[in-house]
């Protein structure tokens, strides 16, 4: 009988030592973090051949391993305006094989490499790109240099590719962020192709092969590729085989920048979803584009609006409202345009509480600075995370391919955190005053028309629609 007592005993004062030491704990400050650490961009050396085509190689990471990637200025951006996805149905048949490959051979040998190579088409890139054993970097140069200069084109493969993008277009056209999406972009950039985000299903049904061919013939080439190669290789190798797999690809035509001329577009457009137990919201307007000095200041003012879990918009309407569960803000870029966007899918009946909270959040930092500490949090987290986001070959390549496009120069990624760190609070209620505002927004919502007209009637405009 003592003994069980001795035992409660016993775990009586050790739970009493755990409250004790837990609230001990719950009171001291967590440690302070360490200086932000600036990013270093691997040594690299980029060079051009006589054809004009680009190249940068990378020695980079201790892996046997290295991408391969040959990205060329053409994308939608170059589709002719009656034709959009005229890109993507070519991309797709870059994979059907070669003249001297078929497809089941392509993916053999990239397979035997240890990889397989991908097709991607963008709004003004298009990649060849593989990712192999370090010791097949120069076959793996060759491989993607025949994918990218031989394409067969095989004419047995259209109707189907065809087919699956229709079916495909049914599909995203149906998700209600994506219908958001192609409104926002079709009232920003109008006729512009940067207004068109996906193609049309008459314009899938008229494209022929020929088509195909007269697009890649007017926009591949080598002054519009630019080769990068990261990882681990063999140097006096790897450019001995882009010499020999690109250096005879006759130049082609040069790059066609076609950079919008946007301006605020403030309306409010409703597409109706008879029963939506949420309005998608796409809110935003055009900013200044990534070549600008305040690039930086509008990242880090991004950022702590709604850009990041910790940000105000989405503190506000997930955490202390309970309108959504996801919002989130970005800056999204294409060559020299850009536009700042809130995006947020809402319960029907906080629609339109959501715009009002969202512009308050805008507004209350156009008039006051953030505190230093606020901002402090928002700028090591953009320092962490630009680290971490460029610590693979893959992610390496897309940086300086970004740079390469934007024309931002070689001191971009290597001075990044620290004009980070220099925005001030100042810089912040600047750039919110100045791009950010309110009375300029498109405002695009797709829910419930019958439940949401009312809660919208503030934010009409004299240019408003619904559909």
């Amino acid at each position: 009988m003592k003994t069980n007592m001795s035992i409660k005993t016993l775990l009586a004062m050790g739970t009493m030592l755990t409250m004790s030491v837990c609230a001990s704990a719950q009171k001291q400050a967590p440690p302070q973090g360490s200086a932000p650490k600036p990013f270093t961009v691997p040594a690299h050396e980029t060079y051009s051949l006589p054809n004009g085509m680009k190249v940068t190689l990378v020695p980079y990471g201790n892996l046997p391993k290295v991408t391969v990637s040959a990205v060329v200025n053409a994308g939608n951006l170059n589709e002719p305006a009656e034709l959009p996805g005229l890109a993507d149905l070519m991309g797709h048949l870059m994979k059907e094989g070669t003249k001297t490959r078929s497809s089941k051979q392509v993916a053999e040998e990239s397979a035997d490499m240890g990889g397989s190579v991908d097709v991607n088409v963008g709004a003004d890139e298009s990649d060849i790109s593989t990712d192999v054993l370090s010791e097949f970097g120069p076959k793996a140069i060759a491989l993607v240099a025949d994918v990218a200069r031989n394409p067969l084109f095989p004419d047995s493969e259209v109707a189907r590719i065809k087919n699956d993008m229709l079916r495909q277009l049914t599909i995203q056209k149906s998700v209600p962020q994506n219908i958001a999406l192609m409104r926002f972009r079709k009232l920003l950039y109008g006729d512009h192709p940067y207004g068109t985000v996906f193609a049309t299903e008459d314009a899938i049904q008229k494209m022929t092969l020929a088509d195909v061919k007269k697009y890649y013939d007017g926009n591949f080439g080598a002054q519009r590729t630019h080769l990068y190669v990261a990882g681990r290789f063999n140097t006096p190798a790897v450019k001995k085989a882009i010499t020999a797999s690109f250096g005879t690809w006759s130049k082609g035509a040069a790059p066609t920048p076609d950079v919008p001329q946007v301006k605020p577009n403030h309306t409010l457009d409703l597409t109706d979803r008879p029963g939506a137990a949420q309005s998608t919201l796409y809110v935003g307007l055009p900013v200044a584009n990534a070549a600008s000095e305040d690039n930086i200041p509008l990242l880090v003012t991004n950022s702590l609006l709604g850009g990041s879990f910790g940000s105000r918009i989405t503190s506000n309407i997930r955490e202390q409202k309970g309108y959504t569960y996801s919002p989130s803000s970005q800056i999204s870029r294409r060559y020299h345009d850009a536009y700042w966007a809130e995006v947020a899918d809402v319960t029907t009946k906080f629609t339109g509480p959501s715009l009002k909270e969202i512009f308050g959040e805008i507004e209350r930092l156009q008039k006051e600075p953030p505190s230093a500490a606020e901002l402090k949090g928002i700028q090591s987290f953009l320092s962490g995370i630009f680290v971490l986001q460029n610590s693979s070959r893959g992610a390496l390549i897309g940086q300086l391919r970004y740079v390469n496009l934007q024309g931002l120069g070689d001191s971009y990624l290597s001075t990044y955190v620290q004009k980070v760190n220099a925005v001030t609070p100042a810089d912040v209620q600047k750039m919110t005053a100045q791009y950010i505002k309110p009375e300029q927004m498109t405002i695009v919502v797709v829910g419930d028309k019958a439940q949401i007209s009312e809660q919208l009637a503030p934010y009409m405009t004299g240019n408003s629609q619904t559909h």
